[in-house]
């Protein structure tokens, strides 16, 4: 079982560091960086939608969804609010401010799916393998979106590929330690996470990658990729 998680933690470990090298090495343009943005909200809203939400709902825990959607949000926020301040004592550009704080979101969400790989395989092989699959893609567009970031910050390449690795590496250790940890968890505290992990994921779709992704010049093709992105999390989840 140990090796089966390993392996299916390093699937999407692996995917994010190929696409997220590919696009620090070849600069997207603003169009393909506008298809990045809505595929990747479209693919984390799937998980919300498909994953998460049922089983959150299956459980029926109220209280226990109350505060971990909280807890959630206020953290969402609490991250807004900080590096709002540190652009304040930086003296840097208001424009500025979306790119640094996708940055920091994208990490917490990030980190946030490795947890929920790990709730997947403590609550059994078959769905872990499935969030396994859903992930790498997601991962995929997060990596590109990141390294994209990243550019847009004007960088050094070299400290681009330091925070994805990074990244990267947080993911496979979290979703590790949480398979091998979380199997004996009550099913009140894993409601508490999968609410806390259902608003964190919103937040990074509504107020983070759409918020991006509409500063480019809308196309309508962009908008399709979000439905792209969402669809096909939809047809893993029911063929897997």
């Amino acid at each position: 079982m140990l090796t089966k998680i390993i392996l299916f933690s390093f699937l999407p470990f692996l995917a994010m560091m190929v696409s997220g090298s590919i696009a620090l090495y070849k600069q997207p343009g603003q169009n393909l960086r506008g298809v990045i943005l809505h595929f990747a909200a479209g693919v984390v809203f799937s998980i919300v939608a498909v994953e998460i939400l049922p089983d959150v709902i299956k459980r029926h825990l109220p209280l226990e969804v109350l505060l971990g959607f909280g807890t959630g949000i206020g953290l969402m926020f609490l991250i807004e609010r900080l590096t709002k301040r540190q652009k304040g004592i930086a003296g840097t550009k208001e424009k500025e401010q979306p790119s640094t704080g996708l940055l920091i979101t994208l990490g917490v969400d990030i980190f946030i799916d490795g947890l929920l790989l790990g709730i997947g395989f403590a609550a059994g092989s078959e769905q872990g393998m499935l969030l396994s699959i859903a992930l790498t893609i997601e991962l995929i567009a997060l990596a590109l979106a990141l390294a994209t970031q990243c550019i847009q910050l004007g960088w050094p390449r070299k400290k681009s590929m330091l925070i994805l690795s990074g990244a990267a590496l947080l993911f496979f250790v979290v979703a590790i330690v949480g398979a091998i940890f979380l199997r004996n968890l009550s099913s009140e505290v894993l409601e508490t996470l999968l609410s806390f992990g259902l608003a964190a994921l919103l937040y990074l779709v509504i107020e983070e990658l759409l918020v991006e992704a509409h500063e480019i010049e809308e196309k309508s093709y962009m908008t399709l990729s979000f439905f792209a992105g969402f669809l096909i999390f939809v047809m893993v989840g029911m063929y897997v």
